[in-house]
């Protein structure tokens, strides 16, 4: 084996929480989706929003990154980005994508997998100038995914941005905006003991959600 190598199949770990009976489930996905985001509020304020988002480009070829989510509804899930960046071109090409949330001290995850639409411009202005103004700015300067000379170009950038707009708002860039995915599957998991868990799967049929247990 070489020296950059590991084996990890000796590394253990058992769940130990209790698990989901089918009757204590909520019709409803987003009702679901709600009562276990609070809890995990709760739990761990500081990193309860995060979720990895998963997309694809039209030949198919997947990427993840971690993002926050910044506000769901009936209507979807919703996350703000440069329309430019990686996540951004594959989302035009194929607007598909799916978010996972797992909750370490609670040993749930959630996944949701749908269609992607932009949010309007005014909703993207709107949380834009809700940001710290050093997000903006960052925003801003960021042609996101795209190479760089050096961290202190960015840096340069930021500071000439700042001294132009001093005292003045930072416009939002056209190429920044938000997007919501609109859920067509969820699924629901539960860490179990001996690696027999419990996961239930909402999708939807004909406008009316269908739950089924799968095998884990």
């Amino acid at each position: 084996m070489s020296e950059t190598a590991g084996d990890f199949t000796q590394l253990r770990r058992e769940y130990v929480s209790q698990g989901i009976a089918d009757n204590s489930l909520v019709a409803d996905p987003f009702k679901q989706f709600t009562e276990w985001f609070d809890v995990a509020c709760q739990v761990r304020p500081d990193d309860a929003t995060s979720m990895t988002l998963a997309t694809a480009n039209k030949q198919g070829m997947p990427s993840a990154r971690t993002v926050l989510l910044k506000h769901f509804d009936v209507n979807g899930f919703a996350w703000y980005t440069d329309y430019q960046s990686q996540k951004g071109r594959e989302l035009e090409e194929n607007p598909q994508a799916e978010i996972l949330f797992y909750w370490y001290g609670l040993e749930r995850q959630i996944r949701i997998q749908g269609r992607v639409e932009k949010l309007t411009a005014d909703q993207a202005d709107i949380y834009f100038h809700q940001r710290p103004l050093g997000s903006q700015l960052s925003a801003a300067v960021s042609e996101q995914s795209q190479p760089v000379a050096s961290r202190q170009v960015l840096e340069q950038r930021v500071a000439q941005l700042q001294a132009q707009y001093k005292e003045q708002e930072v416009p939002c860039p056209q190429r920044w905006g938000g997007y919501r995915l609109i859920p067509q599957k969820f699924e629901f998991w539960q860490g179990r003991e001996n690696r027999l868990h419990d996961r239930f799967q909402y999708r939807l049929s004909d406008n009316n959600w269908i739950i089924e247990r799968l095998q884990p």
